[in-house]
């Protein structure tokens, strides 16, 4: 009972942040160079048809009376109208979100598939050779920018290799598997280096606890005491730390669907900023923001199920 309370009043604290958000990117959209009518119109357009759009698209009224009115639709789950495509944005939304949930979640498998072996093995082997290449070489993608890896990944493995499409998402499930690859492990490679350090932490610590040395003293082989004992307790810290990178990375996936031209909300959203298409880049952001805080209360509440120690009140 505890728990569902917990969790609903994390609920419930959610609603004034979305609210903030929604005002935050209404007006801060305002501020980007171009008027909406005249990019429709083109450049030889008269003030009179540019007025008359402005007017039928509603960008003639005060910015509190359209804020009011994107707050209404927001409310009934009505993203807006956009002005380029001439379709509703929560159409462009279900058609392009599928892409963006792909490539979000085979990053975060990548991750775990790269993370966790590296840093049970740094944690098992602390301060020897091993320990000391997996924490440097890491090191070295965090500082590389994601849009340059996934150029190299394209160049190697896309071009050279063939192993993989360098650009699309498929038509069937297999294709999307292939396609899906090397954006994944693109994002995968600048977030796995701070789950590395996080998980190897987390394992030095628990491996130093009493109940470890008590199960090492009854004989327990070393591989069972770190897969079975070290790495489950130590799992649950390094899960808001994926969390929250998840949740960071959730914004910056525009970057790689650019790059790998995947038709995913982030590339949707880049598009309309180039045609001031206000109402989609306003939608689209507010998907983005839903799905940042979902993934946060979602690791709050894993976070609390796992971890007794958890204040629940």
């Amino acid at each position: 009972m505890k728990y569902l309370i917990y969790t609903l009043k994390r609920l419930i604290s959610l609603i004034p942040v979305l609210l903030g958000i929604s005002f935050i990117v209404f007006f801060l959209i305002r501020l980007i160079p171009g008027d909406p009518a005249t990019t429709l119109l083109g450049s030889h357009a008269t003030p009179d048809s540019v007025r008359e759009l402005r007017s039928q698209l509603g960008l003639s009224k005060p910015l509190w009376s359209q804020y009011v009115t994107f707050l209404g639709h927001l409310f009934r789950g009505n993203l807006g109208y956009s002005f380029v495509y001439n379709s509703s944005v929560t159409s462009l939304v279900t058609t392009s979100l599928p892409t963006t949930l792909w490539l979000l979640i085979s990053a975060t498998v990548f991750t775990i598939l790269i993370a966790v072996p590296l840093a049970v093995l740094a944690a098992a082997r602390r301060n020897g050779v091993v320990d000391n290449v997996i924490r440097a070489v890491p090191v070295v993608g965090l500082g590389l920018p994601s849009f340059w890896l996934g150029i190299m990944l394209i160049l190697v493995f896309g071009l050279k290799l063939g192993w993989f499409p360098v650009a699309g998402f498929g038509d069937t499930f297999a294709s999307h598997l292939r396609s899906i690859v090397l954006p994944g492990i693109t994002i995968a490679l600048t977030l796995s280096p701070i789950l590395i350090r996080s998980l190897r932490a987390s394992m030095i610590d628990v491996l130093s606890s009493d109940y470890i040395v008590t199960a090492r003293a009854k004989g327990l082989s070393t591989s069972r005491v770190v897969l079975r004992h070290a790495l489950r307790n130590a799992a649950v810290s390094s899960i808001t730390v994926l969390g929250v990178n998840i949740a960071y990375l959730t914004g910056s996936t525009l970057v790689v669907e650019r790059v790998f031209s995947l038709p995913g909300i982030g590339q949707q959203m880049i598009n309309s900023i180039l045609g001031r298409d206000f109402p989609t880049v306003q939608g689209i952001t507010m998907v983005f923001a839903i799905m940042v805080v979902a993934v946060n209360l979602l690791t709050d509440v894993t976070h609390a199920a796992l971890d007794p120690r958890v204040n629940l009140a």
